[in-house]
């Protein structure tokens, strides 16, 4: 089914068309952000008359004059000095919420885009031989939504998690590992390269303590930038090493993974060293080019439009004086590898705003070198940060960053304090009841950290709160599961009185849209797809997350005003449509596209 918006923009657009005669006329068409206005408004008409250097106001009366939408819309009106504001009619939102009704994709009547492309989305990117920390989490759940909207739209999506497994932080972690067993003041008396009971917090200790002996001895600094360019040498017993740390760092990876949800498998891990034999041919092929040149050692690239405090030109590393690859090397490597092995039509790199220099050098640069099409997309979607009470960011007592797996239980354990507390009388046994209670606390919890982390516009910083994500009231993850169980407990009751609901929705074949809450709920519930499409175009899960609780507000509103169960014959089966399909959206908006999951009692 086609949006609304989408055949009144068409519909517009020709009508401009035909009264100008000039092509690619826009109508602008968007939802009214006043209801007496409306529910769309075409915003274009100004445009086109200033380029026609008419009358915007009379323009606007010769396009309404051509334009029909009798099928769709009342009558246009025109406001103001051109727009031009259009109302749904009840009988097309009946047909329209009817042919939702039938689709029997779970796709509630949303097309699938016309021309699909192939997107690579880079997101996540732990380090080898760390924990994940908090730091982690929005680039991992952000760039996860992302995949779902684009997927869900019709896209082709390739998942890639660039991990850390090639730089300096190899070569410290490495060393630690090599000199474990010799160096008993260390405190560990395993070997590592063989020892499964080496955890990530393990490894992690050998990384920092390796970090701070470096600073204060500056043989075991020189040491460690040994390791890291014999590792890269792949010389003697190194990579055996690195293999064991990736293992333990992955596996602990996976299992945050599965608990947020997050569609990232192990098959979609492809880190920086799975470009060790391309980052030679990166170099020579940039300085064959002419466009590398050594520096002070050092192999760079000058992209224009780069320059430093001093003004003088920014250079973007691509080899040390030391032989070393960077960041720089590995990620021009894999934007190559994207673009000529996995065919992609955009890549699209999730990362926090601190980034945000290093993705301009790198597209500058490898559209310079002619490794990307003209129309190859090249996205940069930053972030924010994650805060504490003070506005500063998110740390321990200690001045550590917090554990991403220790603050989700946390989330958990503080949801089944509130689930004990609201609903203590969960049927079943005392053990199914402690089993529901665990898995609604999980739903909650985890879905509030994620639903809190959506709500916000990402590119902001945000304070991280238990006690707000977790409330029942507001835009959270809990208000929306409750609304969407709320919905459920009005069909068991329907079944506990005998009401074959069922039936009465799969035979309904008319519509009763005559209260005002109705018909106004019913025209939300066909916005759906313009939420879904402004949020995966812009890349922002809080327009879907909006769209979801106003969502649920009108269902409120609805429901306070017109009874469902003690309805007549009437109006009961419109009403029992418009709670399902309200569940269902809900559920499908939280569910598929959001990951976080919906449960039918609270």
């Amino acid at each position: 089914m086609k949006l609304p918006l989408a055949i009144l923009e068409e519909r517009i657009s020709a009508a401009m068309t035909d009264v100008c005669g000039l092509g690619d006329c826009r109508a602008i068409v968007k939802p009214s952000t006043d209801p007496k206005f409306g529910d769309y408004q075409a915003n274009g008409v100004m445009a086109l008359a200033k380029k026609l250097k008419r009358n915007p106001r009379e323009l606007a009366e010769e396009i309404v004059e051509k334009l029909d939408v009798a099928d769709i819309a009342e009558p246009p009106e025109i406001a103001g000095p051109g727009f031009i504001n259009l109302r749904l009619k009840a009988d097309f939102v009946a047909r329209a919420l009817l042919e939702i009704n039938a689709d029997s994709e779970n796709r509630l009547g949303i097309e699938r885009i016309a021309q699909p492309k192939t997107i690579v989305v880079d997101f996540s990117g732990p380090n080898i031989a760390k924990q994940m920390h908090v730091g982690h989490l929005r680039s991992t759940i952000i760039g996860d939504c992302i995949c779902r909207l684009l997927e869900f739209q019709g896209h082709k999506v390739i998942r890639q998690n660039h991990i850390g497994d090639w730089g300096l932080q190899m070569g410290m972690v490495l060393y630690a590992m090599h000199k474990a067993e010799q160096r008993r003041s260390m405190g560990y008396q395993r070997d590592p390269e063989t020892d499964l009971s080496i955890s990530l917090k393990d490894l992690e200790t050998f990384y920092k303590e390796t970090v701070e002996r470096s600073k204060s001895d500056p043989k075991i600094a020189e040491l460690v930038r040994a390791y890291t360019v014999n590792f890269q040498k792949e010389e003697k017993h190194l990579p055996r090493l690195w293999k064991r740390a990736r293992e333990i760092t992955l596996s602990t990876c996976l299992d945050i993974y599965d608990e947020l949800n997050v569609t990232l498998e192990e098959q979609h891990t492809r880190g920086e060293s799975a470009y060790k034999q391309d980052m030679p041919r990166i170099v020579e092929d940039l300085k064959r080019s002419g466009l590398a040149e050594v520096s002070d050692g050092a192999v760079c690239v000058f992209p224009p439009g780069f320059k430093n405090k001093e003004g003088e030109p920014l250079p973007f590393i691509i080899r040390k004086s030391d032989g070393a690859y960077l960041y720089a090397t590995t990620d021009l490597a894999a934007l190559r590898y994207r673009v000529d092995e996995l065919k992609a039509d955009a890549i699209v790199y999730v990362t926090d705003s601190r980034q945000k220099l290093h993705f301009e050098m790198l597209f500058s640069v490898a559209r310079m070198a002619g490794w990307v099409r003209d129309d190859t997309e090249l996205v940069h979607v930053t972030f924010g940060s994650i805060l504490g009470d003070g506005g500063t960011p998110l740390k321990t007592r200690s001045g550590e960053n917090v554990k991403l797996k220790e603050l989700l239980d946390e989330a958990v354990a503080r949801a089944l304090k509130i689930v004990e507390e609201k609903n203590p009388d969960l049927c079943g046994d005392e053990k199914e009841r402690i089993a529901k209670k665990k898995r609604i606390a999980n739903a909650v919890g985890i879905g509030a950290v994620k639903y809190a982390d959506y709500s916000n516009n990402r590119t902001s910083d945000y304070i991280f709160s238990f006690d707000k994500m977790l409330a029942m009231d507001g835009n959270t993850a809990p208000y929306m599961q409750y609304a969407y169980a709320r919905i459920k407990s009005i069909e068991r009751q329907a079944r506990n009185r005998g009401v074959d609901i069922e039936t009465e929705r799969t035979d309904i074949d008319n519509l009763n849209l005559t209260e005002p809450a109705e018909l106004d709920l019913a025209k939300y519930l066909l916005r759906y797809g313009e939420a879904i499409d402004a949020a995966a175009t812009d890349y922002r899960p809080n327009f879907l997350t909006t769209y979801l609780y106003e969502l649920a507000q009108k269902f409120s509103a609805f429901y306070t005003n017109c009874h469902v169960l003690g309805a007549g014959p009437d109006k009961r089966p419109t009403r029992l449509l418009l709670c399902d399909l309200t569940a269902n959206t809900i559920g499908h908006g939280l569910g598929q596209l959001l990951g976080i999951e919906v449960i039918e009692q609270m």
